[in-house]
């Protein structure tokens, strides 16, 4: 089955290099993806595929029946928007959308569903389970992969299949994380309330700009002095406003930023803790706070077996020289994480750097893919597929 995987990709390479440099050219922001949307589900359809369009607002599902009814199905999922950066590449496809780029791989990311959806569609033995392939919209803000699962994407999904592009590893191979791949991604807003005066009497007023100083700093040192080196947990404010006046003391300033960890052990304590050394401050100065800590997505913690089954997968396809198991996880954030509370699953780096180039990271306004890369994306997912479909009968 491998060597007719590989036939089959071959083949259709070069239509799937026109589907990618098509979808770049046109990105659409989270939530507005309905005409990358609209593109996909034609080529779903022409593949000979079910296909359900405006699931999860934007989303688009399709599905490839198995040979044995009752089987259940094996999730792929890939995402389809684009991030608000003005392209900066020469490239001949570059983004017709001005502010709006695919800088993040979500291009390549769709063209491999497709691409595996296609290859699968057109064995000559159909798998004996289902597969159902997840278009998802909405992954940059951390909302897409909820409304999908709100709207029963995850419903009998035995297991679930992701990837993500990845420019530090080189086209031709592609990487493994057994556990922590990425880290749960939170969000802070806070505010503190002091006292307003005149900038020449300090001791008159609560200065909430010398307060909220105190508190990012302290929050900072006590991170390095209270939490487990061994479970690393990042805050960074990325935004702070306050004050109407150069010589008049402000009495409320607004902090907003992000908390990233990967164990679910120090996730859960975070909010607690940080709001304590608010509070802990705060009081000591005589100002009060308005605090909001909201979870956007846990860590996407792989799971060992599926892992082992995409590693197993990439040797065999690729050879074990080309498959890299990853030391460190990344302290990004991946909205796959949700449906994992669903079903085990994992996701996987695809190698998409240059050998002879500047490899730009993501979010870069010059991020470039060497498309050689999506014939050994389609590869690995279609092929982890068959075997994962093959484990499960002879269970």
């Amino acid at each position: 089955m491998l060597s007719e995987i590989q036939d089959l990709t071959a083949r259709i390479a070069p239509r799937l290099i026109e589907i990618r440099r098509h979808i770049h050219a046109h990105p659409e922001l989270s939530g507005q993806e309905r005409q990358t949307a609209a593109y996909v589900a034609g080529v779903l359809s022409s593949a000979g595929l079910h296909v359900k369009e405006e699931v999860g607002k934007t989303g688009v599902i399709a599905e490839l029946p198995g040979a044995e009814t009752g089987a259940g199905c094996l999730a792929i999922r890939t995402d389809m928007d684009a991030l608000p950066i003005h392209e900066s590449t020469d490239l001949e496809f570059a983004s017709r959308q001005t502010g709006v780029m695919h800088a993040c791989g979500h291009d390549v990311h769709t063209t491999l569903g497709l691409g595996t959806a296609m290859v699968l569609s057109e064995l000559g033995i159909p798998l004996p389970g289902t597969v159902r392939f997840i278009f998802q919209p909405a992954e940059e803000i951390a909302k897409g992969a909820g409304w999908m699962v709100e709207e029963g994407v995850m419903e009998d999904v035995k297991a679930i299949l992701g990837v993500h592009v990845y420019p530090t590893i080189p086209a031709g191979s592609v990487g493994v994380r057994y556990g922590a791949l990425t880290a749960a991604a939170d969000e802070i807003e806070l505010t503190i309330v002091g006292e307003s005066g005149h900038g020449a009497r300090p001791h008159e007023a609560k200065d909430a700009i010398w307060i909220a100083a105190q508190v990012i700093t302290s929050l900072q040192q006590a991170i390095s002095r209270t939490q487990n080196p061994l479970r690393p947990v990042v805050l960074s404010f990325g935004q702070i406003s306050g004050g109407r006046a150069h010589n008049v003391i402000a009495d409320r300033v607004q902090l907003t930023g992000t908390v990233r960890s990967l164990h679910p052990e120090t996730s859960a304590q975070l909010p607690q803790w940080i709001e304590g050394i608010v509070k802990s401050i705060c009081d000591c100065y005589g100002a009060t706070y308005e605090f909001s800590y909201r979870r956007l997505v846990p860590s996407v913690q792989n799971d060992s077996n599926i892992t082992q089954l995409i590693e197993r997968a990439a040797q065999k396809a690729l050879g074990g020289d080309r498959v890299i198991n990853l030391l460190e996880p990344s302290l990004g954030a991946e909205d796959f994480s949700l449906y994992l509370d669903h079903a085990p699953g994992s996701m996987f780096r695809l190698g998409i750097g240059h050998t002879n180039k500047t490899n730009y990271p993501l979010h870069h306004p010059k991020f470039e893919v060497d498309e050689s890369a999506i014939a050994i994306g389609v590869i690995t997912l279609a092929y982890a597929a068959a075997l994962y479909w093959q484990q499960e009968e002879t269970k």
